[in-house]
Order: structure tokens, then sequence, then C-alpha cells
């Protein structure tokens, strides 16, 4: 099996597909140092190495950069990227077949264009370069801050059009099945300022079957793949329906394949009738934490979605504390048996412990704490003083705060015999953030885990925010991938730089991407 990756990150998906049988044909990524990483896990290419050796990468193609150098592309804003053919430097080969296996460095919408303008190219990528069974898939994660709950979800947001642009590749390319994933914000739909409704996956749906595909969405939990992070995800198994009318002869008349996509397939002869115009609630999504949806998920193709073993944080980066550690978790030893593709390493790599004051650590105690009491109106009364909103606290927030050991100025864990003591407390370790919390070592990690600050370790004795390999350890990455490029980012440079946290933040947890693998397998080759 062959796909094309869009939207490719660091690789997440990719290493979960490449692991389950496919091979990647091309890649795609617009960030410079996301394909960093991935420059140098599939390709063992060390973009780094040869920018200082003023040498040029093999593999990682820019589409067109401002630069004629390696150096200066490695942080260049991918924003600022020139339209390809008109001003700039481009690394793209005269002969299209010599684009094969490669990751090309730079915007979607300039490489369809440059796919409206090149039928050559158009022809090597929908024959898979040659393959007699022409491309099986088209897959990736469009950026999903427009769509997330957590951001500012904004209809009219440039980033909004990416769905859009992943279907007019399709389209060019025609592979068998494209699959799309990204956050469950999708799901939800924006409103405008006139209060009208917006459903983006629904419209996605649409833009799909409008090219001749027929769409099934999903709801889906990572966590029920096996991965130590409750990470809730949309997926979109857009089958063409040439591909699907040959496998649907195989269905059983009853079978659960069929129950899945019948939906779909009746929404597909919707939008040939209607187009664009077909309203909102023609077409369902199935969750796969729904009792009633699960079921299905059980006993059809897409069952590898749902049968993972259960994992938590502890299982994931236990073993790597500062102090008094434990012996690698059988999660660990399973997901880097599993991941067997990836060149071995000599060392553990992106474990270095960030530096925390005193202040920070005695604050991470405290969010440590109000994990354990687990009630959030503790944590809503505990907060308001931190915020500076309320200088006292309720008898009960109170009593059970009480019972805890915090941190003091000595460096030692210690209880507070007096209410007013433990106000004064709060008060002296002020903090504007909103989301911050500690991890629970028994739990899945929290589906917002993206950055240092979102979460501090469980541990008493590790008051600190987790390493970046703690975080890809939770996602499913095993220990020889290599996050490259910086570790972190600030101030303005957010806009467009993607450290290494971000790298893992965004990604597509690569056992998720495995068991996706699993299941497009399926039914690609029935």
């Amino acid at each position: 099996m062959n796909h094309i990756e869009l939207f490719s990150g660091c690789g997440g998906l990719s290493l979960g597909l490449e692991q389950s049988g496919f091979k990647l044909i091309l890649a795609n990524e617009l960030s410079p140092m996301a394909a960093e990483s991935f420059a140098y896990n599939f390709f063992d290419e060390n973009l780094e190495e040869l920018a200082n050796k003023k040498l040029k990468a093999k593999n990682t193609l820019w589409l067109n950069s401002n630069f004629p150098a390696l150096k200066p592309r490695l942080r260049e804003n991918p924003f600022t990227f020139p339209a390809y053919g008109s001003s700039g430097y481009t690394d793209l080969p005269k002969s299209s077949k010599d684009l094969q296996g490669k990751l090309v460095v730079g915007s979607i919408v300039e490489l369809n264009n440059l796919l409206d303008s090149n039928n050559d190219l158009v022809t090597k990528l929908s024959t898979a370069f040659g393959s007699s069974g022409g491309l099986d898939l088209v897959s990736g994660g469009p950026p999903c801050q427009s769509f997330s709950m957590a951001g500012l979800r904004q209809r009219d947001c440039d980033k909004n059009i990416l769905p859009w642009e992943f279907a007019k590749f399709v389209q060019h390319t025609q592979p068998k099945i494209a699959m799309l994933e990204n956050v469950t914000g999708i799901l939800r739909p924006f409103h405008d300022e006139h209060g009208n409704s917006f459903h983006a996956w629904y419209e996605v749906a649409k833009a799909f079957a409008s090219i001749g595909y027929v769409p099934l969405c999903l709801h889906v939990n990572a966590r029920l793949t096996g991965i130590a992070q409750n990470r809730p995800r949309f997926i979109m198994i857009a089958v063409r329906l040439s591909h699907y009318e040959e496998i649907a002869r195989r269905f059983d008349a009853e079978s659960t394949n069929r129950q899945l996509f019948a939906p779909s397939l009746q929404f597909y002869k919707l939008v040939q009738k209607s187009g664009d115009s077909l309203p909102f609630g023609l077409l369902d999504y199935f969750d796969a934490t729904k009792p009633a949806h699960r079921k299905l998920f059980e006993k059809s193709f897409l069952s590898n979605l749902v049968n993972g073993e259960s994992a938590t944080v502890k299982d994931a980066i236990d073993d790597l504390k500062q102090g008094s550690s434990s012996e690698a978790s059988e999660y660990i030893k399973n997901l880097n048996s599993t991941f067997k593709i990836l060149p071995e390493r000599e060392s553990l790599s992106n474990h270095d412990f960030r530096k925390n004051g005193e202040i920070v650590k005695r604050r991470f105690r405290l969010y440590q704490i109000l994990q354990t009491i687990d009630e959030r109106t503790v944590t809503k009364a505990v907060f308001s003083v931190l915020k500076g909103i309320k200088s006292d606290l309720s008898d009960s927030a109170w009593d059970a705060c009480r019972k805890h050991e915090y941190l003091i100025a000595d460096g030692k864990l210690s209880l507070f015999h007096s209410k007013q003591k433990f106000i004064e407390y709060l008060q002296a370790h002020p903090t504007k953030k909103q989301t911050q919390k500690a991890l629970i070592a028994n739990a899945p990690a929290p589906a917002t885990l993206s950055i240092p600050d979102d979460a501090c370790h469980y541990d008493e004795h590790e008051l600190r925010v987790l390493t970046v390999r703690e975080m890809a350890r939770i996602q499913s990455f095993p220990d020889n991938f290599v996050f490259r490029s910086k570790a972190t980012t600030g101030g303005q440079m957010r806009k467009f730089e993607v450290p290494q946290y971000t790298q893992v933040g965004n990604a597509v947890p690569p056992l998720l991407g495995l068991r996706l693998g699993q299941c497009l397998s399926t039914i690609l080759n029935n």
C-alpha cells in the first residue's frame, strides 16, 4: 500500500501508517522546524548538520523559499514563503519522477497551484509514480487552531480553508481513500456575527462527496487505542465511489460495515443532486465513546480503534523521574518494540529537565494537592485567592486543603494549622494562568497537553514541568523517535515557529496512526 501525507508535521501519523504497511511516496509540511524532525527520523537526514556544512538536503525539498541556503531556511517564517514560480528559490527537480519519496516543505495552497499547472506531476502522484494499483491513500491533519475549543474559533480564519485545500489535492490525485484527522472542536458549530450556525465537519463532508468520495465521519478517542492520553479526535474516512462499489460487493447484506457506510452513501447521493445547497442534518457521525456506536466499531473494520489496552501517565513516564525511578512499564516496552522502522539510537534524546524556580515549585505542589482533592468548588476557591479575586477562603475549602502537606520556604513539605496562614501562603504565590494543572498518575493525561505550561508532574518529589520526551511517551512516540530544532519558543514567534513541545502536541499519536492504518488496510485489501 502507498500513501501521500499532507500536513505531515514531525511525522506521528506517517510513523503509524508506515508501521501498518504503507509506503510513503510524498509528504508535505509547511513548518521548516517540524520538517527537520520528519527528515531526521524518516530519511536519516540531519538538516542542521547539512546547513552548518553549507550542503543541501537530498530528500527534503523547499517548494519555494526566500533563501538559497539551508541554514536560514530552518528558521524561516513559512507564512512569508514566496509564491511558487514568482521569486525566491525552489528545490523542485525538473523531472516529476524525482519527487518520489520526498518531503516538500511549503504551503498546500502553493502545492495545489503547482498541480493546477503540471499535468505530469498529477499523473505521477495519482499513479503513485507508476504503481499498477494507483494511489491508495492521501492522509493528514490540517492545522486545527481555528477549530479548537481552546482557540478563537473564527469562521473566516485563513486556516479554515485548509480542509478544502486537502479536498482539492484529493480531487487532483484521486486516491482510493482520503483520511482527514482533526480536533473534535470541528464538530461544534461556529456562529457568525448574525448568529447563523456553520458546521465545519458537515461542510467538509459535502466537499468530499462533491468530488466523488463517500465520507464516513467518526468521533474517536486515541485513549481507546492504548495511548496514555484522553485525546478525542474527528476522523473522516472518504472512500472513492468506484472503490467503495468494489468493496461493497463483498459486504454481507447485514454486515456492520454495510451499516456504517449506508448513511454516508445516501448522503453522497443527496450531494450529487443538491450540491452545496444541501442543508445541515442529513449526515451524522459515529461516536466511539457512545455505547450504542461502540458496538458498531467493535464489529466492523474499525475495531482496532477501540480495542487497545488502557494506559496511564505513570505507565508512560514513571521510569523517567529525576529521583528514584522505576523499571520501564509494559506500555513502554511494547511501544518501543512495536515501531521497528526507526533507526536504533545510542541514548535517550529530548529528556532535558527545565529549571523551575522555588515559587513555581510551590505552586506545582499546590496543583498536585488540588488534583488529589478533585473537587471543583475547592479548586475554584483556591484559584480565586491565587488570582487576587478574593482574600478569603470558605471553611469547607480550608477543611479539604488543611489535610495536605505544602512546599514551604526551606524546601520541606509541611501542614498548615491556620487558615489565615494558608491564605497568606496562597497570596504569596499569585498566578494568572488559567489551565495549568498537575497530572494524575493513575489516569490518562488530559487532552490539553501541548506546551510545558500545560501541566506539571504528579510526583511530590518531581515539582517540574514535563520534558519533551515525557510528553512524547504520553503521546505514544517510541524512544528512538528524535525531535529536532529548538525545544520551545515564545512571544511573536509563537505565530510561526513549531518547536519540539509543539511538534509533539500537534502530532497524531503514532499508536493511533498505526490503528488507523490497520483499519484502512482492511478496506483497501478487503
